[in-house]
């Protein structure tokens, strides 16, 4: 059994002027995404400057924030007891949901590419392997913060945390950031290095992410709001993951589909 390590929340702290740990990770996991889209946009023919790299970086951020926040408030916490609506920008607390943040950079991105003449999955196909990097960098934000913990288990990683009661529960968090960081990364990082169907990087994000989030959705514990969704195993995560996996299957397909008959 392990002892959850006592990490400040805090960062930096300069006077009043407070960094925290959570918003430091989000900010690490979009200067990685803006320096590996500016190395992409070297390549011979990409298409993309360095300057259109950072500007559907800042588009992405906001869609980020504004989708998560309000994604979590919508899909995880949607009553918030009375006088407590403020809560909805304290976004340094933790409260973030992933596919509220995808809806919304779905919008930015649809956005961006209004302004820079390009297609939805063009834009969608060139950042998609960028966004682990993001997932990682965020679930070490939720592992600092002590939230999200897994469930109660007796393997010998257990782990007490500080909110999560007496006995050792899995380390969620990590297991997240192996998953839908460093490995989701990997696996669209070395898919993307070589020319694919248009559709075809977005389609392997959805069906990776909509798996592996499923995957670790059984070591969590889920949100004390929902609890279980039905057969004391479906989780919310599970629910909103499905049809992402159902329509990265289907784009999938029509990727290659569309692609062979132009040969």
């Amino acid at each position: 059994m392990l002892t959850f390590p006592e990490i400040d929340p805090v960062a930096i702290a300069i006077g009043p002027i407070k960094v925290h740990w959570y918003g430091l990770m989000y900010l690490i996991g979009f200067a990685g995404a803006w320096w590996l889209g500016v190395v992409r946009a070297k390549q011979p023919d990409s298409g993309w400057t360095a300057e259109q790299v950072g500007d559907l970086i800042f588009y992405g951020a906001m869609g980020v924030i504004a989708g998560g926040r309000l994604g979590y408030m919508l899909f995880y916490n949607p009553f918030l007891p009375e006088g407590q609506g403020s809560e909805f920008w304290e976004v340094w607390k933790g409260g973030m949901s992933f596919h509220g943040g995808f809806l919304g950079v779905l919008v930015a991105g649809w956005l961006f590419g209004r302004k820079y003449k390009k297609t939805f999955f063009q834009v969608m196909d060139f950042v998609a392997p960028f966004v682990p990097i993001g997932l990682g960098a965020g679930r070490i934000g939720n592992f600092i913060n002590g939230e999200l913990w897994g469930r109660v288990t007796d393997v010998p990683w257990g782990m007490l945390f500080p909110y999560g009661g007496p006995d050792p529960r899995h380390p969620s968090q990590l297991y997240e950031f192996a998953l839908e960081g460093v490995l989701l990364f990997f696996v669209l990082w070395v898919f993307s290095r070589k020319p694919r169907p248009l559709m075809a990087v977005s389609a392997l994000f959805l069906i990776g992410y909509g798996c592996f989030r499923s995957l670790a959705e059984f070591f969590r514990q889920p949100d004390e709001a929902l609890g279980f969704i039905g057969f004391d195993w479906l989780t919310m995560g599970m629910i909103l993951s499905f049809p992402m996996i159902v329509a990265g299957i289907i784009m999938f397909g029509l990727a290659y589909k569309r692609a062979g008959s132009r040969v």
